[in-house]
């Protein structure tokens, strides 16, 4: 086997599967740095509700990409592949080993393959679908995108409307689906990629999903999201566990009904995420984020 000079470690899998834990692991076990790649954890401001790793486990292995922007800043998929590979071949001038760990695949697949220029929607497609999410709301969009869509259906958060917009109007503008321009061209890498996926039986996952929005509640998360209601416009809150809550406090219903709400779209998320990952012929699939586990696995193909 001839050695990479450069290897990335790539932990992904669905939200809650116990994907920080097992790259804080492997991160300590090689000596090594961790770039994150959840999109949500990106933004300072939303330190509750987005399930970022604890402020112990942030001081155990140094993390890139946690708190690293505000939610008043555009950071899209482009931004992230072009400022996580600056940082990634500054980490490898000290580690040949880095992790990078996360559960937004187009974020991850940007990292593995690029990200294509996006070709610019139609003013009047932007507009038309905007109008449509105000007159039927965004149930009427989600189905929209099913059918124009369903690859990127799969993969996206659908209590999202800003995202599922912007799917909308290039599908539509361009009359090809949006996930077309998204590996259209692989661009190739100087490290070798190799990808650990963690996805725990349903049952498992779920509960551990329920548990977690209920550590979040009563770690504040309805208050977090209080304080953040003057901003619930802004495209990094239209998002699973904040779009819920924003949603009670305006309709003036139960808040209790959203954090069932919570879980429930988290779920589905989930399983979202599975369907989209398990598409991905490289990833090498574990029941749990136990490190002998995957060391076992891992180590003979580092070299």
């Amino acid at each position: 086997m001839v050695k990479a000079k450069y290897i990335l470690i790539s932990v992904c899998g669905p939200t809650a599967a116990g994907k920080t834990t097992l790259a804080i692991e492997l991160a300590k076990y090689f000596q090594t740095e961790i770039i994150s790649a959840d999109s949500r954890q990106f933004y300072r401001e939303t330190e509750i509700g987005t399930a970022k790793p604890s402020t112990e486990e942030l001081a155990a292995v140094p993390h890139h990409f946690i708190n690293s922007h505000s939610i008043t800043e555009n950071f899209s998929v482009a931004d992230f592949e072009k400022a996580a590979l600056t940082k990634l071949e500054e980490l490898f001038q000290q580690h040949k080993i880095v992790l990078m760990v996360g559960g937004s695949g187009l974020y991850l697949q940007a990292i593995y393959q690029g990200f294509d220029d996006l070709p610019n929607a139609e003013p009047q497609e932007r507009e038309h679908w905007n109008q449509a999410y105000q007159e039927f709301g965004l149930e009427y969009l989600q189905n929209q995108l099913k059918i124009l869509d369903p690859e990127y259906y799969e993969q996206v958060d659908l209590q999202n409307p800003q995202r599922i917009i912007r799917a909308l109007e290039i599908s539509a503008s361009t009359g090809k689906p949006f996930s077309s321009f998204l590996t259209k061209t692989k661009k190739e890498r100087d490290f070798k990629i190799i990808k650990i996926g963690i996805n725990p039986e349903r049952a498992i996952l779920y509960e551990r999903i329920n548990n977690r929005v209920d550590e979040m509640v009563k770690n504040g998360l309805v208050k977090e999201a209080s304080d953040l209601l003057p901003q619930q416009h802004l495209n990094a809150l239209n998002t699973v566990g904040y779009k819920e809550i924003f949603d009670a406090f305006n309709k003036k219903t139960p808040v209790k009904e959203a954090l069932t709400l919570i879980k429930q779209n988290t779920r589905h998320f989930a399983k979202r995420q599975i369907t989209w990952f398990k598409k991905d012929q490289e990833i090498l699939w574990f029941d749990s984020p136990d490190l002998q586990a995957v060391l076992s696995v891992l180590l003979p193909l580092i070299g």
